[in-house]
């Protein structure tokens, strides 16, 4: 009996990401977008997670789905772009099977958190415009915390599924993915093995988490049309209407770009232009959401200005005692006193606000404590 053609090959052990350029000087103008839009969409989305948490007038249904959609897009670039960024400036682009597939796990999961999070977050609009009087019955905090965990279980779940399966496949050459990250369609076209059964059963898991959402996104914004375009007053239309433009935007971007790159024709001539569309959903997409939500939403607004101005009631009281000028030497106890006092308003307001506020104040009274006139202050009674 003749022993399938794979079993002579070498089996491989490690896959080379190809990326998008090997010219050195284009390489540095990709490094320096990549990392710039990296620390922007941290710094935004984490900016969000902060003043969500920190503010109760945001603790509502709309901005915990917000928070969760923040947090994942930081974690959906953590996964690909720190890699990346390492391979354009090292120049090493080899990836061993088993971080290729688990980068290929957290991509696949995240992607999948999202279409249910964006699914769950037009329920919510949903239910504000068209059911107003039941809002707060059909989206309480035990119906919106379960939304929430079982989209995140439930793709993490299917995605494993996937990747067992995966990870049975042999892999015998070529080692080279045409791609900047560890997609499934690449993965599959180097296995030497049968991949029919399980490209069936990543359709089928697929087609639950991105097309079944879609579907109820697409109803749901229906019913809110029909509910809008109903309302008498043109202000009011405009009101109901700027309620759920942020999330509306968000998910045009998102899957259009998604389905844009899936539904690509696969021929090589085409490969460059599903890299393009792969950078729009995986960085792009993540760096604007926090924009989108902010740039027109009024609470944000009003949020940011009182964390800032609890901030610069903080730093002004700091301030005012520096600008006054050390104590003159009275005696140590009298300086003393005065420092304590100090550091008693300085904890006070620590308890007040959050560990920010005790990272800068010890920031700043340290900066007091070590300069020369409070050595000078200090030794010269003794």
């Amino acid at each position: 009996m003749a022993s399938p053609p794979w079993e002579n090959q070498t089996v491989i052990v490690e896959f080379v990401l190809l990326g998008f350029s090997t010219i050195w000087q284009l390489n540095i103008a990709l490094f320096t977008t990549f990392l710039a839009s990296y620390i922007f969409t941290v710094t935004g989305n984490g900016l969000i997670v902060l003043l969500v948490v920190l503010d109760h007038h945001l603790h509502i249904p709309m901005y915990f789905f917000l928070v969760n959609l923040s947090f994942l897009e930081i974690g959906y670039t953590s996964n690909i772009i720190p890699r990346m960024l390492a391979s354009i400036l090292a120049g090493r682009k080899t990836i061993s099977v088993a971080s290729c597939l688990t980068q290929f796990y957290f991509f696949g999961s995240l992607a999948a958190t999202e279409c249910l999070l964006l699914a769950a977050m037009s329920y919510d609009r949903y239910v504000a415009i068209c059911q107003p009087l039941r809002y707060t019955v059909l989206m309480n905090g035990q119906v919106c915390v379960g939304l929430a965990a079982s989209s995140w279980v439930c793709c993490f779940l299917l995605t494993a599924l996937t990747i067992i399966l995966l990870s049975r496949l042999t892999f015998c050459g070529p080692n080279e993915i045409d791609h900047f990250f560890c997609d499934f369609t690449p993965l599959v076209q180097l296995s030497c093995t049968d991949t029919s059964l399980m490209e069936t059963i990543a359709f089928a898991t697929s087609s639950a988490v991105t097309l079944v959402p879609f579907l109820l996104i697409t109803a749901s914004y229906s019913c809110i049309l029909t509910t809008i375009l109903r309302i008498p007053s043109g202000a009011g239309r405009r009101k109901a209407f700027s309620t759920c433009s942020s999330h509306f935007t968000v998910v045009t971007m998102f899957y259009g770009t998604l389905i844009a790159t899936y539904l690509a024709p696969s021929a090589h001539s085409s490969q460059f232009l599903r890299k393009v569309f792969s950078l729009l959903y995986t960085i792009l997409t993540p760096m604007f959401n926090p924009i989108i939500y902010s740039l027109r939403n009024r609470d944000i607004h009003e949020a940011l200005k009182r964390y800032l101005s609890r901030k610069m009631v903080l730093f002004q009281r700091l301030n005012r005692y520096v600008c006054d000028g050390f104590p003159k030497p009275q005696g140590i106890y009298t300086f003393r006193i005065k420092h304590c006092r100090i550091l008693e308003g300085i904890i006070l307001d620590v308890i007040s606000y959050n560990f920010s506020s005790l990272c800068m104040c010890v920031c700043v009274y340290s900066k007091i404590f070590v300069t020369v006139k409070v050595i000078q202050t200090l030794f010269k009674d003794f």
